[in-house]
Formats: structure tokens, C-alpha cells, sequence
């Protein structure tokens, strides 16, 4: 049988879990939409006739 500290112990440690996870995330969160600004900006000061055209996936457009 689990003792009362079990109780508070392992609740205790879930929540701490979450509260590490949340703050990770949001800092990951945060540098992946930074790297995104920082690409569009790159990308809007390149002239547009050194721009490449965008790629085509596969399954995408008419296919004449």
C-alpha cells in the first residue's frame, strides 16, 4: 500500500513536469518563429531577379 507521500510526491513531480515542458516549449517555440523572421527578412532583401522560382511538390499544379 502507497504512503500518504506518495499523494503529494508524485502529483508534485507530474506538475513540475509539465511547468519544465511548458517553458521548453514556448523557448523553442519562440527561436523557431525568430528563424522564420529572419528568413522571410533575408529573403525580402534579395533582388527579385536573384530570387530562384519556388518549388513544385509533386502532386501539385496542372499537368498538361
Amino acid at each position: 500500500m502507497p504512503t500518504a507521500a506518495h499523494f503529494f510526491y508524485i502529483p508534485g513531480v507530474l506538475l513540475l513536469g509539465i511547468v519544465i515542458g511548458w517553458i521548453l516549449g514556448s523557448r523553442a517555440a519562440a527561436d523557431a518563429y525568430a528563424a522564420q523572421m529572419r528568413r522571410a527578412s533575408a529573403r525580402s532583401k534579395v533582388p527579385e531577379s536573384h530570387r530562384s522560382p519556388p518549388e513544385r511538390s509533386p502532386g501539385s499544379g496542372s499537368e498538361d
